[in-house]
């Protein structure tokens, strides 16, 4: 159904690059996850130059440089972190080793981008609060699931608009397929490296959470974690959900889970639902099952009708500018840094009060 005439439903424009090559520069380190070529992506979109790559196995370094014309495969972490034209240093390692190299890429006088999730242990936590404080740089996450994902940056921008009215309630669902388990690395399968399954693909929800009701802070009313179905990685949580308190005065809850079933046609049906007191907004992200309408579609709600929005192509991807600007400005306009730990810092308290489910015995 078409949008109501006059309504106010348009994107924002779409972004445009915010520097000029040359004048934000930046590197790209510890390649564990894939989500660091998105990340990458993302900021030489928005004008930035990417001018060294390393990881600890040359030859995924060189794997990576082939998608960046004119990166440098730097020798060590040291020549990355050296280098005082780089600004920014972006790494998608472990998540156990993420908090530590965050530490000392600030401490070289750097900003920190790192993949979600940000960390994984509230002590990791205390220090990287501390190492933000001491050394006045920037620790940012890529919580791609909003800041990269068009339809989830339309329905941010529709909420701030109070096109659904107050929103009273977000329910994040966030199935993954785990694929051919042989492929994960070992790192994948020992909760102390990955930390649980709320505290990694979790913390996107979260952190939706936070922002699509305008909250700084929550209650973990419930949580659980469980393993249904991968008896043999005994560490490996493969479902997980959360219920939450915001300070706004809305409620949250999450699922997330590895049980995508072969047969849908991407990695997972990630859906965000977000209820107002005058409408609401369902994100159909990545496949609109059993369409063709593709990803990125926004249902809306409200008092004059039923809407379908699609995004793809039509809304971008802001987060990535306004961080090179926070990073050359000392602004906090992309996500604030109290935001990025906040989100984490939920999904580590859901982990750490999970209630542990066990499937019932089969007959």
């Amino acid at each position: 159904m078409a949008v109501s005439e006059g309504a106010n439903y348009a994107p924002a424009p779409m972004p445009r690059p915010v520097v000029e090559p040359g004048e934000f520069t930046f590197a790209a380190m510890h390649l564990d996850h894939g989500h660091i070529t998105g990340m990458c992506e993302g900021l030489t979109g928005a004008g930035g130059t990417l001018k060294w790559v390393y990881d600890p196995q040359p030859e995924r370094a060189r794997a990576f440089a082939e998608h960046f014309e004119g990166v440098r495969i730097a020798e060590s972490e040291e020549q990355v972190l050296s280098d005082p034209d780089v600004l920014l240093v972006a790494a998608a390692a472990v998540p156990a080793d993420r908090a530590p190299l965050g530490i000392r890429v600030m401490e070289a006088g750097k900003d920190y981008f790192t993949d979600k999730t940000p960390l994984t242990t509230l002590d990791q936590l205390a220090q990287a609060r501390e190492a933000v404080e001491r050394t006045g740089r920037t620790y940012a996450c890529y919580y791609s699931e909003r800041i990269h994902v068009e339809a989830a940056v339309l329905a941010g921008q529709l909420i701030e608009r109070g096109a659904i009215g107050q929103v009273i309630q977000v329910l994040g669902m966030g199935p993954h397929r785990l694929g051919d388990p042989d492929s994960r690395p070992d790192w994948f399968y020992e909760r102390a490296r990955y930390g649980g399954i709320l505290t990694d693909i979790g913390s996107h929800n979260f952190e939706q959470m936070l922002t699509f009701t305008g909250s700084d802070d929550a209650e973990i009313l419930s949580s659980s974690i469980g393993n249904f179905g991968h008896a043999e990685h005994p560490e490996l949580d493969d479902f997980g959900d959360a219920h939450i308190a915001l300070s706004s005065g809305a409620s949250g809850y999450v699922r997330v889970d590895w049980f995508t079933p072969d047969g849908l046609r991407t990695w997972g049906d990630g859906r965000t639902f977000v209820l107002g007191t005058e409408g609401y907004i369902e994100l159909r992200k990545y496949v609109d099952v059993t369409t063709d309408n593709g990803p990125g579609q926004v249902l809306l709600v409200d008092g004059e009708g039923e809407h379908r929005l699609n995004a793809t192509g039509e809304v971008g991807y802001p987060f990535f500018g306004d961080l090179i600007l926070d990073v050359l400005h000392r602004t906090e306009n992309s996500m604030t840094q109290e935001h990025v730990f906040k989100a984490v810092e939920l999904a580590l308290r859901a982990q750490e009060q999970a209630r542990v489910l066990t499937a019932a015995p089969t007959v």
